[in-house]
């Protein structure tokens, strides 16, 4: 009796501690400051959020997009992306208002199995999200320096000792880098844009929605892609608990509108750098590979096509290509970042296990290697075979998706829950058609994976 009363006020501490304990109100911020001063204050967990939705499982889409429709699926971003700030405002107040993560407050109006089970299907989804990674950097590795896939895979464990030290260096110094590394990729795309010189006027008329994107079955199962990739469950969870990290008076109501709209600010901000970067890089598919009937499916192909003046013209270059994949290779890193703290957000939320940063960090990515090993010595080191693989990794993130939404818009809309903050009648409204369609789509996309309908 005694034991089990022990194990229960053990659970108790866990689920009533803060999420991430060791980043937790450890961010200062001024009081009375100027309104930019105190935004500098708050910003840097968008851009931890903002990673997610630039990744390198969403380029070889965007760009894609670009080669087939030229610029007919801007639109389909610009939505995307709405849906996106959206998500993740609700996800941001809901931590701030209640003190609890997204997997927190799911595990408090649960039971223990369906907690298991919830925390079983988003671990595989952050492990999905580790695998691209993965690819991506190995891929990234033997472009910029020819090693073995193989090798390439292996290297990436390494980046565990990256990340231990910049859990020594503190929360805001990993802000910093991840900010630094989002405009390494923002300044590597924007350079070959400006070279590629789009028609400024079609890229414009690309954000008017166009038609043909209903009637037209492939265009309209790439512009669900491209919606179905953009919001990632484990961006709602990671954003939930950051957004947490900065110190303010819990217990003052003033206090906490404060923080929510400074970090919506922040968030909103980060959110439209990847809704450009997306832009960008389905305009560079559109600029330099519509009509050229060029197999883009692969990284390397994309890095072969722009350094080919058959296919890009006179702008082809080996620069193009190696900035390519720096700018691949800095999204892998960001991704890692992300990738380990959502874990332990999860974690420490659904079982209310905690563990070391740097266990939880070899523990997913050992795991996540396994598979890319095995598709690299199945298929012989072939890019395209551990490419493939980026495909069946969206399923996991497919069906992780729903049960993030869904709870994260019946807490934030529930005055029980969030007092005051809950969200108002025209917010809880389109949420819950937003959580209702990406869900449908979803769970069509993983319905055209598997039988193949978009082939």
């Amino acid at each position: 009796m005694k034991e089990e009363k022990k194990e229960a006020e053990k659970l108790l501490d866990y689920a009533n501690g803060p999420s991430l304990e060791e980043i937790n109100n450890t961010v200062d911020v001024p009081k009375n400051a100027s309104f930019w001063r105190t935004l500098m204050a708050y910003s840097g967990p968008g851009a931890l959020v903002a990673v997610g939705y630039m990744d390198p499982g969403n380029w070889i889409t965007s760009i894609a997009g670009g080669a087939e429709y030229k610029y007919a699926l801007l639109s389909v971003i610009l939505l995307s992306s709405l849906i996106a700030m959206l998500l993740q405002s609700m996800a941001a107040k809901l931590g701030i208002v209640t003190g609890r993560d997204l997997a927190q407050a799911t595990r408090e109006h649960t039971n223990k199995k369906t907690g298991f089970v919830l925390w079983i299907i988003t671990e595989l989804a952050i492990m999905a999200t580790d695998i691209a990674e993965v690819i991506g950097g190995a891929v990234a590795l033997q472009l910029l320096f020819g090693f073995p896939l193989l090798i390439g895979v292996l290297i990436t464990t390494f980046d565990v000792l990256l990340l231990l030290l910049l859990t020594k260096l503190g929360f805001r110094k990993i802000e910093a880098i991840v900010a630094c590394l989002i405009a390494v990729i923002f300044f590597v795309f924007a350079y070959e844009v400006a070279l590629a010189d789009p028609n400024i006027g079609e890229v414009l008329r690309g954000f008017i929605p166009d038609p043909k994107i209903a009637s037209d079955k492939s265009m309209l199962f790439l512009a669900l892609g491209i919606v179905g990739a953009t919001v990632m469950p484990h961006n709602l969870y990671l954003h939930s608990s950051i957004a947490q990290a900065r110190k303010f008076d819990r217990n003052d109501d003033k206090e906490k509108a404060k923080a929510i709209r400074f970090t919506i600010w922040d968030s909103n901000i980060q959110l439209t750098v990847a809704f450009i970067v997306n832009c960008l890089l389905l305009i560079l598919g559109g600029a330099l590979f519509y009509g050229t009937n060029s197999d883009l499916g692969k990284f390397v192909d994309l890095f072969d096509a722009l350094k080919n003046p058959d296919i890009v013209g006179n702008i082809a270059s080996p620069v193009l290509s190696i900035l390519f994949a720096v700018a691949l290779l800095a999204s892998g890193q960001n991704s890692t970042i992300t990738g380990t703290l959502s874990g332990q957000i999860v974690m420490e939320g659904f079982i209310h296990l905690k563990m070391p940063l740097w266990m939880r960090r070899v523990v997913t990515r050992l795991i996540a290697i396994v598979p890319v090993i095995i598709c690299v010595i199945l298929y012989g080191g072939r890019e395209s075979a551990v490419e493939d693989l980026l495909l069946y990794t969206q399923v996991f993130l497919s069906i992780a998706l729903p049960i993030s939404i869904i709870p994260l818009t019946m807490y934030t809309s529930d005055k029980k829950i969030m007092g005051k903050f809950a969200n108002p009648m025209w917010v809880k409204v389109l949420a819950w058609i937003i959580a209702v369609v990406l869900t449908a789509l979803n769970l069509f996309l993983i319905y055209g994976t598997v039988t193949g309908v978009n082939a």
